[in-house]
């Protein structure tokens, strides 16, 4: 797969992610968020997680600026890269209709929330932020180039690895004895299958 098919396939799943995420973002906006939690650390990390999940690949794709940094894969690692962000993709819209009127895109609690254990949600807790480790690899195996190819996965770890735990803790607040049972039979961002408890973070 040649450099101009990588670009053009990336902007495409790109401006999909784009689209799903407009699309709930307008379902969710009359529901009435009733716990918030955001912090400013949190709002630090979003940022960095912007730059790198959105403005760094929109500049590598359209301006020859990072250029410099770019680094070689054989071809056939592009349609590597295409399958794991189509099934990225999938996730991603997975999870935002399986949770509907409950999600949220910070560390809200929405009036009439209930706790959604159905769909993708019934395998791991955190299907989101398994979509969007699997768009940054994708995104290293489609844009070759260690700033705006690599920076996504860079950048959406710390965000990660700060929030998980945080949202974990407030849905314990939120649903109590029944979250804790629903955290013991699933993964956070890999299924928990039978004998095993791998999770990551």
């Amino acid at each position: 797969m040649s450099e101009a098919t990588r670009k053009v396939v990336f902007i495409i799943y790109f401006c999909a992610i784009i689209a799903i995420r407009v699309y709930f973002s307008r379902q969710v906006k009359q529901n009435k968020i009733t716990d918030g939690r955001k912090t400013q650390e949190e709002k630090l990390f979003l940022f960095l997680a912007f730059i790198g999940i959105f403005i760094l690949p929109l500049l590598g794709v359209f301006t020859p600026w990072l250029e410099f940094a770019a680094y070689d894969l054989p071809d056939w690692t592009g349609w590597i890269g295409t399958g794991v962000f189509l099934i990225a993709i999938w996730l991603f819209w997975r999870s935002h209709a399986d949770l509907g009127l409950n999600w949220s895109a910070s560390l809200e609690i929405r009036e009439n929330h209930s706790l959604v254990d159905t769909g993708v949600y019934h395998y791991i807790r955190h299907p989101m932020y398994a979509s969007f480790l699997l768009w940054g690899i994708a995104q290293a195996l489609l844009l070759h180039n260690w700033i705006y190819g690599l920076f996504n996965i860079v950048s959406f770890l710390p965000m990660y690895l700060l929030r998980v735990p945080q949202e974990e803790q407030m849905m314990l607040d939120t649903f109590g004895e029944q979250y804790r049972d629903y955290m013991s039979r699933t993964g956070r961002v890999i299924p928990k299958f039978p004998h095993s408890s791998a999770e990551l973070g």
